[in-house]
């Protein structure tokens, strides 16, 4: 059941405010909309918003070796880890409590955007993520999400695309 977009214009959240303001900064259009219902995982999102689970841009919040590493995975992907950590050389990656989450993204769990940090975080985007034309990422706030294209989430992000599973 998809529910009616409550226009973005009408927010108020100082987080999905300045997720907004990333977006015009980056050159891209304001595609924030927030819903009346929590959004805060890919299965709850891609219902209210009409989409497949896999177009929903899971922005994970990581912990590596005591610094945020943000993994942008298809909300069908369960992240590997260890893969990733092996494939790029990195350290022991593990999940960051809600905490840490907050301090580093400025976002809370299961509203994190891929933009609109307080400083630069190291990014991965999923490669699976490009089959979808249109993605949605969260936008700062657990009822907040936002749309664009691979091409512009990964240019937005400076990520390095990456399989994760």
């Amino acid at each position: 059941m998809t529910t009616e977009p409550i226009p973005a214009e009408t927010l108020t959240d100082p987080r999905v405010e300045n997720v907004r303001a990333a977006l015009v900064a980056a050159g891209l259009d304001d595609t924030v909309v927030v819903v009346p219902d929590s959004v805060a995982t890919a299965a709850t999102a891609a219902a209210v918003l009409g989409c497949e689970v896999a177009a929903i841009a899971n922005s994970l919040i990581f912990e590596c070796d005591g610094a945020p590493l943000l993994i942008v995975a298809s909300g069908a992907a369960k992240v590997n880890v260890k893969l990733l950590a092996r494939e790029h050389g990195l350290g022991k990656i593990s999940r960051a409590d809600p905490d840490f989450v907050l301090r580093h993204a400025g976002q809370p769990v299961g509203g994190v955007a891929p933009l609109g940090h307080p400083a630069p975080i190291k990014t991965f985007l999923d490669t699976d993520l490009a089959a979808h034309a249109l993605l949605w990422a969260g936008a700062g706030s657990h009822q907040a999400m936002l749309s664009l294209s691979y091409r512009e989430l990964l240019a937005v992000t400076g990520a390095t695309e990456a399989a994760v599973r």
